[in-house]
């Protein structure tokens, strides 16, 4: 078994590109290796900011290729048509034969069956796996035609200690490769992947990223309990400083502490975002001077960390004299400078905005029964703050910063909460707004936003959503589900669409409606999809439901999701299915329409009437229930029709010969399977 091994040096590859990059290239090598009936027992991709790698164990050394028929050209192809197939398949005309095909006549050939080493294959194949490799970002550099994520410098390929040799655009391969990036003339040759792991660890780097990142990751741990304080590693920053570094140290750093005085946030965008610091909080909670730093290298004399040390210190000093200048500019008075701050062409400025704002606002307050005149002050302050040099310098603390001047202007609580988490939530899984107040802004601020984007066709793509339009519908469903609030969107939306009508914006606000309504649903589908809901009881459940009723929608799904493998839940479904296939199929065949009405004087026998009694029962509980549902009972209370039900089918003859009996029998089934879908659209269930 032989042992394949390849790696691509280039310049600093950023850290956002390397995770598919090295995903991609690994993926291309298996696919070809399928592709040729090659075996292997094990693979591997690796990458550090200047390696991309990937390493196969286990690799027969050669493959036996079975004889097979190939086509080529047609037979009135010109020659030259011909001529290539010929020499591309190393073949004579003797090789060649016409046959006839349901698309003309072809010349056909036949390769017979041989042995082939995977080495020849490797050789000839590779720079085209290599061009297969998809970058989110990439650049061409000099006079070269390559497309990489930085520019390539050499190219590492041996299989079974053997050296690769092919050309790959303007570079050759071979079995050496750099191993100081500053140094470029520094090489070593490498005859097989375990001697190269075997130097690169006596050098103190790590090629593996896992490895890397949970070294990285116990050092950090270690340094901050040192000294008693405690850290809250952010796993995203964790994966960016691994692909930034390959020989990771940590250093522990201090900032002035005077700093400690300006608001949380601004240390935490400064080190976490801007430095891609690790920021440390006492034993209490409260943020330290203390931050970690991973670096690449040791630092023998202290220079790192004065560096790294002077860079925080004189942006903290910038954001201390912009908060200091920012916090008592009052936020009312700033409120008409937004005139002079386009929002997005067509939806005029962030002026127009805040008015809008405080309309739709007020309407959502009355929905929630909270103060209008709360919602109306933090929709009319809420983007003051993008005035700010505050923002302008930190632009991720927008709505933070606005919360914490007016906070410091004496503002109502609620108002400033508001204020300051009015864009929440800003990702999948991150935190929401839990106060009225809060919600409720946030809402106003996300459905404005959606009414006016879609109004002017800035929908997103299949590919494409480069105003986070879809961020923000999840947003809307996180805020209402998770906070457990119901409110008409139908009537929010076409409001919207006539603020901005008033302001001189002509919206459709049917095609709007339509298009958000279809949009909502979507993403409520994927929001469910996520919580690891079945497709079929998704699809009931949205076909049951409109949007203003999205809570409901989930919590049946939800539901009967969790009992649906259960003893309740197979009699529900099987009770449904009895019922609704009988109906189906005889209704195929029927000259008649059902009226949706059941006369009880054409009973004939105790079972219908039983039937026709726990059905009444059941559409009086559903007729008497309010938002209170408890859906779970809900459930149980269908699925105590089964017994019934089943005595029914196997004591009664629905296909009866008198016609009105045989209605009567239908309708009673039409009545059930109606009641049943009071819960949701059972008829979009799978069978069990």
């Amino acid at each position: 078994m032989s042992e394949f091994f390849l790696e691509l040096f280039s310049e600093e590859i950023p850290a956002n590109l390397q995770k598919n990059a090295r995903n991609n290239l690994l993926q291309n090598f298996k696919d070809f290796f399928i592709k040729k009936n090659i075996n292997f027992k094990k693979e591997l991709s690796y990458s550090t900011p200047n390696r991309l790698l990937v390493a196969f164990d286990g690799i027969s050394p050669q493959i036996h290729q079975k004889e097979e028929e190939i086509r080529g050209p047609k037979i009135d192809a010109p020659e030259k048509s011909l001529s290539g197939f010929l020499k591309s398949n190393n073949l004579e005309n003797k090789d060649i034969y016409k046959k006839n095909t349901d698309k003309g006549v072809f010349y056909f050939a036949k390769k017979p069956a041989k042995k082939i080493k995977v080495f020849d294959l490797l050789n000839q194949n590779i720079p085209l796996i290599l061009d297969k490799i998809s970058w989110k970002k990439s650049m061409k550099w000099g006079d070269f035609e390559l497309y990489w994520g930085r520019p390539l410098k050499s190219i590492l390929a041996t299989f079974n200690n053997q050296n690769l040799s092919f050309k790959y655009h303007h570079l050759e391969s071979s079995n050496s490769t750099i191993i100081d990036k500053d140094f470029e003339d520094k090489k070593k040759i490498f005859k097989n992947f375990k001697s190269y792991l075997r130097y690169f660890k006596k050098s103190q780097i790590i090629i593996d990223q896992n490895l890397r990142k949970n070294f990285i990751q116990s050092k950090l741990l270690k340094a901050s309990n040192n000294k008693n304080l405690s850290i809250e590693i952010n796993t995203k920053l964790l994966d960016e400083v691994t692909n930034l570094v390959n020989k990771p140290n940590i250093i522990k750093c201090e900032f002035d502490e005077k700093f400690l005085k300006i608001p949380e946030e601004i240390l935490v965008t400064t080190m976490q975002f801007h430095q891609k610091y690790f920021h440390t909080f006492d034993k209490k909670g409260n943020i330290t001077n203390i931050f970690l730093v991973v670096a690449n290298n040791k630092d023998k004399k202290g220079f790192i960390k004065v560096g790294n040390e002077r860079v925080v210190n004189a942006r903290l000093s910038d954001a201390q004299f912009f908060w200091e200048k920012n916090k008592s500019n009052n936020l009312i008075k700033q409120v008409s400078k937004l005139k002079s701050m386009n929002y997005f062409k067509g939806l005029g400025t962030y002026f127009e905005k805040v008015q809008r704002m405080r309309k739709l606002g007020g309407i959502i307050s009355d929905e929630l029964l909270i103060s209008k005149d709360k919602i109306e002050v933090s929709s009319t302050i809420c983007k003051v703050d993008l005035l700010s040099d505050i923002v302008g310098e930190f632009p991720e603390l927008q709505g933070i910063m606005g919360g914490y001047f007016a906070d410091f202007q004496g503002f109502d609580k609620d108002i400033s909460l508001a204020v300051k988490e009015h864009y929440l939530p800003t990702g999948t899984n991150s935190k929401i707004p839990k106060k009225n107040y809060s919600l409720a802004l946030a809402l106003t601020d996300k459905l404005d936003t959606l009414v006016g984007f879609f109004g002017i066709n800035q929908k997103p793509t299949s590919s494409k959503d480069p105003f986070a339009l879809r961020r923000l519908a999840l947003g809307v469903i996180r805020i209402l589900l998770e906070n457990n609030k119901t409110i008409k969107l139908k009537d929010l939306i076409n409001y919207s669409c006539n603020l901005y009508s008033e302001q001189g914006f002509h919206l459709n606000n049917q095609t709007i409606y339509k298009d958000l309504n279809i949009f909502f649903v979507e993403r409520l589908k994927n929001y469910m999809k996520e919580k690891e809901i079945r497709h079929d009881i998704i699809e009931a459940s949205i076909n049951s439901h409109s949007i203003d009723n999205m809570i409901k929608a989930y919590k049946k799904a939800f539901t009967l999701n969790k009992l649906i493998n259960t003893d309740i839940g197979q009699k529900v479904i099987s009770s449904y299915k009895r019922a609704s296939n009988i109906l189906d199929q005889e209704l195929k065949n029927l000259e008649f329409e059902l009226s949706n009405s059941v006369d009880s004087g054409l009973f004939k026998n105790d079972f219908e009437k039983n039937l026709y009694k726990k059905i009444y029962d059941l559409k009086k509980y559903f007729t008497n229930l309010g938002k209170d549902e408890n859906y779970e009972t809900s459930l149980k209370n269908l699925a105590e029709l089964n017994a019934t039900i089943f005595d029914f089918f196997d004591n009664v003859m629905v296909n009866d010969k008198d016609k009105a009996i045989k209605k009567n029998r239908l309708e009673l089934l039409n009545m059930l399977c109606k009641t049943f879908d009071n819960y949701i659209n059972f008829s979009n269930i799978e069978t069990l």
